[in-house]
């Protein structure tokens, strides 16, 4: 199993258990995954967006919020995450 892949099912993992993360682990979760598709999208060769609708806007400003997410919108996020990683995957096995 890859490292991506693992970290994919630690995220889906860590949305199930939403309710019991702490305010540091989501922030570390979300920043990875942050890290995790922008590294991914220069790989593929996406430019980096500016546009309201990008994942990554999206995932900063939760974790601006961190302290004030319900467990649902901690779980959302981490399946928002892990859903665009999984589809950046795909993305970059296609291209070898």
């Amino acid at each position: 199993m890859s490292l991506t892949t693992q970290f994919i099912a630690e995220l889906i993992r860590a949305a199930n258990e939403a309710d019991r993360l702490t305010p540091f682990e989501v922030k570390r979760l979300i920043n990875r995954s942050i890290a995790t598709i922008r590294d991914m999208r220069e790989e593929i060769g996406i430019p980096g967006s500016n546009r309201a609708k990008d994942v990554v806007i999206d995932l900063q400003v939760a974790v601006a919020r961190t302290d004030s997410l319900s467990a649902a919108e901690i779980r959302d996020t981490l399946i928002d995450a892990a859903d665009m990683i999984r589809t950046l995957k795909i993305l970059l096995d296609g291209k070898e």
